[in-house]
């Protein structure tokens, strides 16, 4: 019976009903928490005002949800009448149950009568706890709800079948556990008391005693009051209203209000409904049979889940070690390939090394012979010998210059470890599916039409095999890094189409796709290699550009409607690769310091380019120009711009440089250095200024000859 007892408790607070009634949208509230959650409602929402109007209905009638706000899912824990002005805003609370409650608006008035009796204020309203329905009370107020004695009935047995071992009645000081219950006496008795107080001899040998569970039982099943009507507290229930659904007593039937109503005995009724809820209960009870095994699959399965996990785990780890194993065995393999190199460079050279030590003393020898023969002063006998002597060192010398001098083996290695395609394995190393039910779709078909490149950007398309019988829920597109690194997904989806944005430019990609269903992945398709533009072709970008930029020209030519710096910003933006772009004055009025150069998306778009740290800029006027980082000014260079100046940007992610030209001339050194990052072409100007860009432009040739000499 534990599990009953959530039904059995007030959704207001939380504890067992207290003369609980029955609202008529079926649900139950304690008296007391009902009066609680009372909240008065204008005069012209009161039930004698809508029935004088012809509106209502009934004597409880439901308020339109549309006017009455009380209660919602999503709200922040407050309620409101929000159909009348007057109503105050009342705070939602929740209960011990976890359901939303509403206090009164205003504090009861004193009152000596009990809670049944006492008056609830007029124009009273109820919103049931549970389904938060709304209604207006009549003048009868709470007294007007049926009282569910079934309900306490439930509750009381519930509470006695959960009271601690029954005592005796008749201990004196510490009561001992009952033994028998007399039925007669209806007092409990523990051994010694019975004997004492309840001999069976006499009138009292007639008395019939049961045990102490059967006695509490007995007591249970004791009559209790009967329910009487709403309407006439005086008369008990003796017929039932099938269209009103209560119960009613025969003075309700001869006022004639369920004169037209098919009344029944209340017994059979009764009888009726029992047996209909019994049979509603067998179902019920055939759910919770079938819940209650299914539990037990549940937990069973959460053990066998636990096992196979353990086992699983078991024959991975030895799986990978096996792989480990074998790897290492190779490792050892190639180690000693390496170490028979080493060994036969060294022979090779230490040989070498012997070679030339022998030769080397011979020929020292010889010259120092041949410097003692010189030493003489007897020709005739210098003559002698001169000839051989000098066909020696000929041939000695001949014998060094045939490669003599010219290692044998180079310090190389000429072993290169492919792991490529043993790392990508790796990679792929996944489960299969043990069972398929169904085949994994077909390698789709890169469609070379439909595939291009843009500037920074590739757009790829594939379809599936014209034949093929399985369909894929979806693709995965998969590009390597441009410089021949490992590949990495940049799509998954459903589409057939898609285009990459944000690659390097002047670089070479590889694609590829594959789909993939409930079963699994397919082989991937054949390699598709894409190459982005040497140059950048790009204009401004409205949609990152503060709003009084200008565009026109295309998004090419930029001008500005204030009289402050704004910022816009190129669409392209850079991480790699040397670039260099070109601004034309087409407009220069009363001398203001335009700024050109690069920033981060983040930018600030309403100041000078350069006041912030997502900035590197160069600003010039008629006469000097300045660096500026961060609000951090530098390098102060002669030489300013006027209408159809020419501004040139160089950026060198590859030396990570930043550079700036006025007229093909450098402007001042090297602007900033250690730039890293993704970059976007920027520029910042005001009304008195319009510029026009120029892109696709190849690197300077006096800069490109000077970076190859460095």
């Amino acid at each position: 019976m534990e599990e009953m007892e959530e039904e059995l408790k007030c959704p207001v607070c939380g504890s067992f009903y207290r003369e609980p009634i029955i609202l008529p949208c079926s649900h139950n509230i304690c008296q007391a928490c009902a009066r609680n959650i009372l909240v008065q409602t204008p005069e012209s929402e009161s039930p004698q005002s809508r029935r004088a109007s012809g509106s209502g209905v009934s004597d409880y009638d439901y308020l339109d949800l549309d006017k009455m706000s009380l209660y919602s899912e999503a709200d922040s824990g407050y309620g409101s009448y929000g159909g009348f002005a007057s109503a105050p805003t009342t705070p939602c609370q929740k209960s011990p149950n976890g359901v939303r409650v509403f206090p009164p608006a205003m504090p009861p008035p004193p009152t000596h009568l009990s809670p049944a009796l006492a008056p609830v204020p007029r124009n009273s309203c109820i919103t049931c706890p549970q389904c938060h329905r709304s209604l207006i009370l009549d003048d009868r107020g709470l007294r007007g709800f049926p009282k569910n004695r079934v309900l306490e009935g439930v509750i009381d047995r519930y509470q006695q079948s959960k009271a601690a071992a029954l005592k005796c009645q008749l201990c004196e000081k510490a009561p001992k556990e009952a033994t028998v219950m007399c039925e007669q006496c209806d007092v409990f008795y523990c051994d010694p008391c019975r004997l004492r107080c309840h001999p069976p001899r006499g009138p009292l040998a007639k008395h019939r005693l049961v045990p102490p569970a059967q006695g509490r039982v007995s007591r249970r099943l004791s009559p209790r009051k009967v329910s009487t009507c709403t309407d006439h507290e005086l008369e008990n229930h003796s017929m039932y209203c099938v269209q009103c659904k209560m119960p009613v007593c025969y003075q309700c039937l001869e006022e004639g209000k369920h004169s037209s109503h098919e009344v029944k005995a209340l017994g059979a009724m009764w009888k009726l409904h029992k047996s209909q809820l019994s049979q509603a209960l067998n179902g019920l009870s055939d759910r919770a049979k079938e819940a209650k095994e299914f539990l037990v699959q549940l937990r069973n399965m959460v053990q066998q889940i636990q096992e196979n996990s353990v086992e699983f785990e078991a024959c991975l780890v030895a799986q990978c070690d096996a792989l480990i194993d074998a790897l290492n065995r190779r490792k050892a393999q190639l180690l000693a390939r390496v170490n028979k190199e080493h060994e036969h460079k060294l022979k090779v050279v230490r040989d070498q090394i012997s070679h030339c030590t022998v030769k080397l003393r011979q020929t020292t020898g010889l010259m120092e012979y041949c410097l003692e023969v010189i030493k003489e002063n007897d020709p005739s006998g210098f003559l002698q010998i001169s000839d051989a002597l000098i066909r020696r060192v000929h041939l000695t010398e001949d014998q060094w210059g045939k490669g003599t001098l010219t290692p044998r083996m180079t310090t190389d290695f000429d072993l290169s470890l492919d792991n490529s395609p043993l790392l990508q394995s790796i990679h792929q190393l996944d489960f299969v599916q043990m069972k398929a039910s169904s085949p994994v779709p077909a390698t789709p078909i890169l469609q070379l039409e439909e595939c291009c490149t843009h500037n920074n950007s590739a757009t790829l398309s594939w379809k599936q095999p014209p034949l093929s019988a399985v369909p894929a829920e979806g693709y995965i597109l998969e590009l390597d890094d441009g410089n021949g690194g490992q590949f990495r997904e940049v799509y998954v989806g459903k589409e057939t189409m898609c285009t990459v944005d944000g690659l390097h430019f002047n670089s070479t990609y590889n694609a590829r796709v594959k789909a993939f269903n409930k079963t699994g992945v397919s082989q991937y398709s054949k390699t598709l290699v894409l190459q982005t533009s040497e140059v950048a072709w790009f204009a401004f970008d409205p949609g990152s550009a503060h709003s009084d930029i200008i565009f026109s020209n295309d998004n090419l030519t930029v001008t500005c409607s204030s009289y402050d710096d704004r910022v816009v910003l190129g669409k392209t933006g850079f991480s790699k690769g040397v670039h260099y772009w070109e601004l034309t004055v087409d407009r220069y009025d009363n001398h203001p310091d335009p700024a050109f150069g690069v920033a981060h998306m983040d930018v600030m778009k309403d100041v000078m380019l350069g006041k912030d740290d997502k900035a590197w800029a160069m600003y010039v006027d008629n006469n000097r120009s300045w660096f500026m980082h961060n609000n951090s000014h530098t390098n102060r260079t002669e030489g300013g711009i006027t209408k159809g100046a020419t501004i040139g940007v160089l950026l060198d992610l590859n030396r990570k440089t930043l550079t700036f030209f006025i007229n093909d001339e450098q402007q001042g050194p090297i602007a900033f250095e250690n730039v890293e990052g993704l970059f976007f072409p920027a520029v910042s100007l005001n009304r008195n200024v319009q510029v026009t860009l120029h892109t696709g432009l190849p690197v300077p040739d006096f800069y490109s000859s000077r970076a190859s000499i460095a």
